[in-house]
């Protein structure tokens, strides 16, 4: 219910919108001012209409004619960004406010048209650098932008403040198709043949990215207790991840569908035996200094190693021999592309999207034997496709 107080010649008209998250009251307010020729009972009635005009404003977003995009984006950072995404797209989030509030912070929620935000994208597209190396921004970078905004307008909508997000009409730019950089089997060969001499920590690490396929920070957060050892299975259940404001953390798997698991040959696995009696060895020589958290992949004391460890620690080994780099990602790549030239059907590994399972682990169960088969058949292709290396490891054990 609208309240009114004279004030000279016009009126306050005021409208509570309740309490804030602190107990404090809120309200909007308004002034309204009478035309000189307008008698007592049309200012009266006219009063009356003009309270409940405003009352309806409020209540379907009379706070946008005020707010600017800038202040409205931090509070959609407090109460939702920060408590619903992910800690690392939230952190990126941060990162894209400089070029977004330097472009429309200063601008009116309601006053931003799908043009302005065009021109904004556009210039990003053809002008944008990198604060960092100052090279051209990506394709994906400039899109990453047009969400955040994208994100901010469609929570002013839920929060009836809006009725309309501009950057549905918005055009991005179209991404170029790159083409994947990773290695091919002639420098597998050559890759495995070099990484025989370095701490087994890396040997066993590049060979499960390679017949694996997983993610770095699957690879990070593997723990010992999800390998099986009779069975040669290895399941994803976390990830390691890393913000300059969590430090390293444990997160969940990137989709419900990355939660999975994989059978593997049985010389990785030999390996990883070898690699656990070396840690466990560690753990017993350090013991109260050692911090443990069962992770297969750790810093010298135990503690989960950094995310950027295993790209530095490869690209100081490249440079030692004179070998061409390709990111951690790439032996993502790489392993799709074996499992693609093996001719394995993708259906035939993702039984559980196919099912709507929400959990890997509950296909698993009801047909574990159904799964091991398509696991099998994974882990063939890849071994098959790499069978140099076992061949390898078969003529230095003649050899010694």
């Amino acid at each position: 219910m609208a309240t009114i107080k004279k004030r000279g010649k016009s009126y306050l008209i005021r409208v509570s919108c309740g309490y804030d998250i602190n107990g404090n009251h809120k309200e909007q307010s308004m002034t309204w001012k009478p035309n000189e020729n307008m008698s007592k009972r049309q200012i009266e009635k006219e009063l009356k209409r003009q309270a409940v005009l405003f009352e309806e404003q409020v209540s379907h977003g009379y706070k946008t004619t005020a707010v600017k995009f800038q202040d409205f984006a931090e509070e959609w950072f407090e109460e939702y960004a920060k408590l619903n995404l992910r800690s690392t797209t939230y952190e990126r989030m941060l990162q894209l406010r400089k070029r977004v509030y330097n472009a429309i912070g200063h601008l009116r929620m309601d006053k931003i048209t799908a043009r302005i935000i065009q021109n904004f994208i556009t210039d990003l597209a053809m002008n944008g650098k990198s604060f960092k190396t100052g090279k051209p921004i990506s394709s994906k970078t400039v899109v990453h932008h047009l969400s955040f905004i994208s994100d901010v307008f469609n929570y002013a909508i839920r929060m009836d403040m809006l009725t309309d997000n501009p950057c549905r009409r918005v055009i991005p730019p179209k991404a170029k198709a790159a083409e994947k950089d990773y290695y091919t089997l002639e420098e597998v060969e050559k890759l495995f043949e070099l990484l025989r001499g370095e701490p087994l920590k890396y040997q066993v690490f590049f060979n499960l990215a390679i017949y694996s396929g997983f993610r770095r920070g699957e690879l990070l957060g593997l723990e010992w207790k999800d390998i099986e050892w009779e069975t040669g299975v290895i399941s994803v259940r976390r990830t390691s991840n890393y913000t300059a404001e969590k430090g390293i953390y444990t997160d969940t798997t990137k989709t419900k569908k990355s939660l999975r698991s994989l059978k593997f040959p049985q010389f990785i696995i030999d390996m990883l035996k070898a690699y656990k009696k070396e840690q466990d060895a560690e753990r017993m020589r350090l013991g109260s200094k050692w911090v443990d958290h069962d992770r297969l992949f750790v810093k010298w004391n135990g503690e989960p190693m950094n995310n950027n460890t295993p790209y530095f620690w490869f690209n100081e080994f490249c440079e030692k021999h004179d070998f061409r780099f390709c990111d951690i990602h790439s032996f993502r790549h790489l392993n799709a592309s074996l499992l693609i030239n093996a001719g394995i059907d993708a259906v035939a590994v993702s039984v559980s999207g196919a099912l709507g399972h929400a959990h890997t682990s509950t296909t698993l169960n009801i047909y574990s034997h159904m799964f091991q088969q398509a696991q099998a058949r994974v882990s063939n292709a890849v071994s098959e496709a790499l069978d140099f290396h076992k061949d390898k490891d078969k003529s230095d054990e003649k050899t010694a």
